[in-house]
């Protein structure tokens, strides 16, 4: 039985799909799932762990006014990491994801546990937001998994 990262593998090389990777709250976490699998560089670009605002529009190009009036934890700044990761790392799809791994962290509207993931694939950019309850490795785990599952279910529905 293939695992999760291996399915997605299978699904990008089928379809003839590179795959980069923003990270913020899940801290590379994401890449080191893909590059566990042998042969991921058929497909995986690379990835930036955008874990400070800074990082995140110096590097990834996304917008201080979106930081500003949204938070950093936001769906806004989710799709904003996907697309310019997807531009930088010159990927066909790009996953991204900000979040509030904890146990600190939260703030009012925002609690520990609150992701946001980001999937661009050529002109659309969507993303999930999602709450989990774990500690904050299990929160991290519960978020990557999340996005590879989403990306894998992305990847199945495209024809």
């Amino acid at each position: 039985m293939a695992n999760l990262e291996q399915e997605v593998g299978n699904l990008l090389r089928q379809k003839g799909l590179t795959l980069g990777i923003v990270e913020s709250a899940t801290g590379g976490l994401i890449s080191h799932l893909i590059t566990n699998v042998p042969g991921s560089s058929d497909y995986y670009k690379g990835s930036v762990t955008a874990y400070t605002n800074e990082v995140k529009i110096k590097v990834v190009g996304v917008k201080e006014d979106s930081i500003n009036k949204y938070g950093a934890v936001s769906y806004q700044v989710a799709e904003e990491m996907a697309q310019g990761g997807r531009k930088i790392l010159a990927a066909d799809i790009c996953l991204a994801d900000t979040g509030i791994a904890g146990p600190s962290g939260a703030t009012p509207g925002k609690p520990v546990g609150l992701f946001y993931i980001g999937l661009s694939h050529q002109a659309i950019t969507y993303s999930r937001k999602h709450n989990f309850q774990g500690n904050r490795e299990q929160n991290k785990l519960d978020a990557a998994e999340a996005a590879l599952s989403w990306l894998k279910e992305y990847l199945i529905s495209l024809k």
